[in-house]
């Protein structure tokens, strides 16, 4: 689910490249941010996302870093001790992409 999230965010970044780094920063998924413009929206979706898909608690967060070149690298970390045996308190899973 973390890895669809991040493509998710990453088709949102493509369609609105032109104000990609205005989407650089941290949501947390117990605090997501209220929508308005479009990349306030977007973020506040991608957000209800990995709180429906991972958990709506404070160490569940997306991070969103593009350079002005294009080059966005989309970081989600969330708890998967819930899964049970197996599962760890902390995943991170990163994806690198181009706009």
């Amino acid at each position: 689910m973390a890895v669809v999230a991040s493509y998710s965010i990453l088709d949102a970044l493509r369609a609105d490249r032109v104000n990609a780094t205005a989407y650089n920063g941290t949501v947390t998924t117990n605090a997501c941010p209220d929508p308005g413009t479009l990349v306030q929206t977007q973020l506040s979706n991608w957000c209800n996302e990995l709180a429906a898909a991972l958990g709506a608690v404070a160490n569940t967060t997306g991070e969103v870093t593009c350079a002005a070149d294009g080059e966005c690298t989309i970081t989600i970390t969330y708890d998967d001790s819930r899964i049970g045996a197996g599962g760890n308190a902390t995943q991170t899973v990163v994806t690198k992409g181009m706009l």
